[in-house]
């Protein structure tokens, strides 16, 4: 494993793969076939699916497969990313906003904080194509893409860029990741919104039994048969709720055939100071987004969180795992491997 925790350097071998033709190709313990529409990576562990068109960002859903217990997620994708938005309500200058950018709240759906959109679009719905990028390790491998921000609100600039980095580690039931935004506008609050780790689609909590928060604790899938804001219950928001040791959110699979329970998929950001505010409620499915950053920012600056995403047999074990790599913001490939930085 290469982070901060073990830094011995490892070769990098860059691959460029065909957009037009499928390709397996094998280093270590994985295998990755690319065609034009997706990335599939194999592993002893895990395989996942890293999609170039379509419903992007971040691992596609319902292709995480935890090979140990046949179980894979229940969501529309693992950290999906959305707009860059701040605290504040575009009413002023709604009827002047492109694309997606209109934010509505005091509803059921967003609840009744105030926001709005800084740029966008939303990417994971409105990209349509990005171009992810491979990297092979000794004992890894890695998948990074990006976007530039193609619509803004009146008075901010365009081009702000999104990066994602995507580490899959050998032999681990987990990812590492980063996602970071370089600003081309200043805001006394920006934050960028992420799927983490992911929604959960259910009837009746079929595919799940529990939630589990870290700054909460155990919620029944019952307490979601029916839909609530996301400011009604479950809420964090820097500021009004005490920041945890730890910032874990998780749900327990099941077998919606059999009621057979499955292992906790689990979301951890590694550092519970970047978390602004985060939902966890039902509007259909179990919304469970994440918004990082909410500090100032100035043009040229950037703001970064790390997470780890995967499968885990307990709590105690996400917390020991979470224990390992806590404190990181960041992640980076170079020529010596990956490393969690700060």
């Amino acid at each position: 494993m290469n982070s901060l925790l073990d830094p011995r350097p490892v070769a990098l071998v860059f691959l460029m793969l065909s957009n037009s033709t499928l390709t397996g190709l094998q280093a270590a313990e994985f295998q990755i076939s690319e065609n034009d529409e997706q990335i599939q990576l194999v592993s002893s562990a895990l395989e996942a699916v890293v999609r170039k068109k379509g419903y992007v960002t971040g691992v596609a859903g319902g292709s995480l497969l935890d090979k140990k217990t046949g179980f894979r997620d229940a969501g529309h994708g693992l950290d999906i990313v959305d707009w860059i938005m701040e605290p504040g309500s575009d009413v002023a200058y709604r009827d002047q906003l492109k694309g997606d950018l209109k934010y509505e709240f005091n509803n059921s759906y967003h609840g009744n904080r105030p926001k709005r959109s800084i740029e966008g679009p939303q990417i994971c719905t409105k990209a349509r194509e990005l171009s992810p990028r491979i990297v092979r390790g000794r004992d890894f491998v890695a998948v990074t893409m990006d976007f530039k921000y193609q619509i803004a609100a009146p008075g901010k600039n365009t081009g702000s860029e999104w990066s994602q980095i995507l580490v899959f580690p050998e032999g681990k039931r987990y990812f590492i990741s980063s996602d970071k935004i370089a600003s081309v506008n200043a805001s006394d609050a920006m934050f960028l919104r992420v799927d983490m780790p992911g929604h959960i689609k259910h009837t009746q909590g079929d595919t799940f039994s529990e939630v589990f928060l870290s700054y909460h604790g155990r919620i029944p899938a019952n307490q979601f048969f029916q839909n609530f804001p996301p400011d009604e219950r479950f809420h964090y928001l820097r500021g009004s709720n005490a920041a945890p040791k730890r910032f874990i959110r998780a749900y327990r699979l099941r077998d919606p055939k059999t009621g057979r329970e499955g292992p906790w998929l689990a979301g951890m950001t590694l550092e519970p100071s970047v978390v602004y505010e985060a939902w966890c409620h039902q509007r259909g499915y179990v919304c469970l987004i994440e918004e990082f950053g909410g500090k100032p920012i100035k043009a040229g600056q950037s703001f970064s969180a790390a997470f780890i995403v995967g499968y885990f047999d307990s709590i105690e074990e996400m917390e020991a795992v979470y224990d390992q790599y806590a404190g990181h913001t960041g992640l980076e490939i170079s020529q010596q491997g990956w490393k969690l930085v700060k």
